[in-house]
């Protein structure tokens, strides 16, 4: 099953159920262009991403495939052209499965918020967040920071004050 982009601004997201978002987050800061390490947090998980610094293409691409393959299920892209993370995680999660159909279980939902602040996008993650398939509970949420300054505190607090 694909899962096509939509934009919170829009409300395509399902409101029947409430979020899956746990109150567990990891936080993660990545410079730009940084080798990648096996992700060594809980599955399935959640992930923010925070793009506060401009990245390569292929690089960014490299990212979107490691969120998939780590057992991301649902992905929120805030900041620098965070639509093309957008797709960049829906094109990885496509070629995962070869192109073809996407088994529920590992069907990654995407969405992107260009126009609300960080702290919105918690209080959406924490609203509205749930895998596609029913029968799986989100372990965590990754909060990817890509950028050149630690902001582990500040995103912290926003996340835990976010509603």
């Amino acid at each position: 099953m694909l899962s096509f982009s939509h934009s919170p601004t829009n409300q395509h997201y399902p409101l029947a159920k409430p979020s899956q978002i746990t109150s567990t987050m990891r936080y993660l800061r990545l410079e730009p262009n940084s080798v990648l390490s096996p992700y060594d947090g809980l599955r399935p998980f959640a992930a923010i991403i925070a793009i506060e610094s401009e990245v390569a293409p292929e690089w960014q691409w490299q990212v979107s495939k490691w969120l998939v393959e780590s057992g991301c299920l649902y992905m929120l892209a805030w900041g620098r052209d965070c639509s093309s993370w957008d797709d960049s995680v829906d094109y990885a999660n496509l070629e995962a499965f070869n192109y073809g159909d996407i088994p529920e279980e590992h069907d990654v939902i995407t969405t992107w918020h260009d126009h609300q602040t960080l702290s919105e996008v918690f209080d959406f993650a924490k609203r509205h967040v749930k895998p596609a398939s029913d029968n799986i509970e989100l372990k965590e949420t990754l909060v990817l920071d890509i950028s050149i300054i630690d902001k582990q505190q500040q995103y912290e607090l926003l996340f835990a004050t976010a509603e």
